[in-house]
């Protein structure tokens, strides 16, 4: 039995790990013919406290048009690689990033493979909140690929670049 991915969600969060494995993804998202869901999921715990407690609409508009304006990058850097426009949908979610990369999302959009980073979190943001990475491997609907390398299947050095 051949496995044909007709779906393949990339969760993206700025870093260099998950814009790794978004290339990785678009790779494998090109060799089945797939739909390449690209999310960034705006984690609503940050909004607690933050901002003196002022989370306004505007700031909320600017956040969201900040990370549009990313995502459609990253779309037209997927597009240039060869992938057809229709083929790239970009999605902006709200929410606890764990539970939508795992659970809500492909409830609605029915991915069948799931390729992420590693990590986009440094060594203290793992111990307080958790690796996405490491959740989602334990408890997603679907395949999921934890990409550790580059397109050279060299190992990614580790930074904290986020957008």
């Amino acid at each position: 039995m051949l496995q044909e991915y007709k779906r393949i969600l990339a969760p993206v969060d700025g870093s260099d790990e998950a814009e790794i494995a978004l290339k990785k993804a678009t790779q494998v998202a090109m060799r089945n013919n797939a739909t390449l869901d690209v999310l960034d999921v705006l984690d609503t715990r940050q909004f607690v406290g933050a901002y003196g407690g002022m989370l306004t609409s505007d700031v909320i508009y600017q956040i969201t048009e900040d990370t549009e304006n990313y995502l459609s990058g990253l779309q037209q850097e997927i597009i240039k690689t060869g992938l057809p426009q229709d083929q790239v949908k970009i999605h902006i979610r709200f929410g606890d990033p764990k539970t939508v990369i795992a659970f809500d999302f492909l409830k609605d959009y029915h991915d069948d493979l799931i390729i992420l980073g590693s990590t986009g979190l440094n060594a203290m943001e793992r111990i307080l909140v958790g690796s996405v990475s490491s959740y989602v491997t334990r408890n997603a609907l679907t395949d999921v690929i934890v990409v550790r390398t580059d397109l050279n299947n060299q190992a990614i050095a580790k930074s904290n670049n986020k957008k």
